[in-house]
């Protein structure tokens, strides 16, 4: 895997570049205009992780250069990152001043293995580091005083051992069309990377799905079910334009987060549950009972949009299916080969009414895209 050699000069190129891939890649389908919106070209990274490499009595951050030779045979080098310009800026004050401090430590220091950060745009900065030995009293006592001293939170993990000194998350703010959001954010589970973006993909959403846009439409709003919700990142923003809200997720961990973050923004009218999309597929059909189901209520609700937004292996095949039976789809994507894959069947039945290309990871191929359907 490349390193992305961040060139603020060279951006506006690059992401013209990748629009305009973007348009012939998805031309078959129609679309309209392409809607694309840019990422900062540097610093836009809230998370980010480094193996620790040591080198006599110095240690320093280390990413790996993977290539491959004319035989296929890969290649692995060891790259020194002093600093990091993807990531945000609260990392890269951080970097420095906490590797000094490892250094500095016998205790920190030995056998460290990897070191993770996961920061918000209100500089809240929680850092994880790994370790290949136990963690005793000593270790915390020094990273206690680590966390006040830089003012971050620390985690100690190792085998079996998982050591929150403060707690295991943050809470990013997000100001959203006038409005802040607040999302907890754990330690070592899914989250937007790449938060300005993921501000520019919230305020899409809830501009497409809109009430007046529905009453333009001469259709009912109805309800919105939103498959793979993760923590409620979309779930949050786009409540107040549905009547009620259901999402789903299979994360323990997201869906608990999910809960904290719906009474976090006063979201009364939204529910997650624990589901996978396929087993939510199930129920809808009438084919799935129990206590989850019941929980859901199923009955009282008029479903007439779904927001679907899958892991890069897209929509299988029996959530495709389930997915064109609403009058519309917000779909967003992180693989544009799945994306491609799953709307040669949505558009069967439905045609792209918007079209969206997000930044989320810049000077790389990657590619985030926002899609709304509309039953034909």
């Amino acid at each position: 895997m490349a390193i992305a050699v961040v060139d603020p000069s060279q951006y506006e190129q690059q992401l013209a570049e990748k629009a305009e891939q973007t348009r012939a890649r998805f031309a078959a389908f129609d679309a309209p205009e392409l809607e694309v919106f840019p990422s900062p070209p540097s610093h836009y990274r809230m998370r980010c992780e480094f193996r620790i490499w040591h080198e006599d009595d110095d240690l320093y951050y280390a990413m790996f250069e993977v290539e491959f030779d004319d035989e296929g045979n890969k290649k692995k080098t060891v790259v020194r990152m002093d600093d990091f310009p993807v990531a945000s800026q609260r990392i890269n004050t951080l970097m420095p001043l906490l590797r000094e401090r490892l250094k500095a430590s016998p205790v920190l220091r030995e056998r460290l293995f990897q070191c993770e950060f996961l920061t918000t745009l209100s500089g809240e900065a929680l850092v994880t580091l790994i370790y290949h030995r136990k963690l005793e009293e000593d270790w915390e006592a020094e990273a206690r005083a680590l966390e006040q001293e830089l003012d971050i939170m620390i985690i100690g993990r190792s085998r079996k051992q998982h050591l929150v000194l403060t707690r295991d998350h943050v809470f990013e703010r997000l100001e959203v069309d006038g409005r802040e959001y607040v999302y907890q954010q754990v330690e070592n589970s899914f989250t937007q990377p790449n938060a300005e973006i993921c501000r520019s993909m919230l305020s899409w959403a809830r501009d497409v799905t809109h009430p007046d846009k529905a009453r333009a439409e001469g259709r009912e709003q109805g309800d919105l079910v939103e498959l793979y919700c993760g923590n409620g990142n979309f779930t949050i923003a786009l409540a107040e334009n549905f009547r009620r809200v259901l999402a789903t997720e299979i994360s323990r961990t997201s869906v608990a987060s999910a809960q904290v973050n719906l009474a976090a923004n006063g979201i009364d009218n939204a529910q997650v549950a624990r589901m996978s999309a396929e087993d939510f597929s199930l129920a809808l059909a009438g084919e799935k009972e129990g206590r989850r189901v019941a929980e859901m209520d199923l009955e009282n609700h008029d479903f007439r949009t779904v927001l679907v937004d899958p892991p890069r292996a897209g929509l299988d095949a029996d959530s495709c299916e389930q997915t064109a039976r609403y009058e519309r789809i917000v779909y967003i994507s992180c693989n544009p080969q799945t994306l491609s894959e799953n709307l040669e069947v949505l558009c069967r039945t439905h045609r792209i009414e918007r079209f969206a290309l997000f930044d989320q990871f810049p000077y790389t191929d990657h590619l985030e895209c926002g899609v709304y359907l509309v039953r034909k």
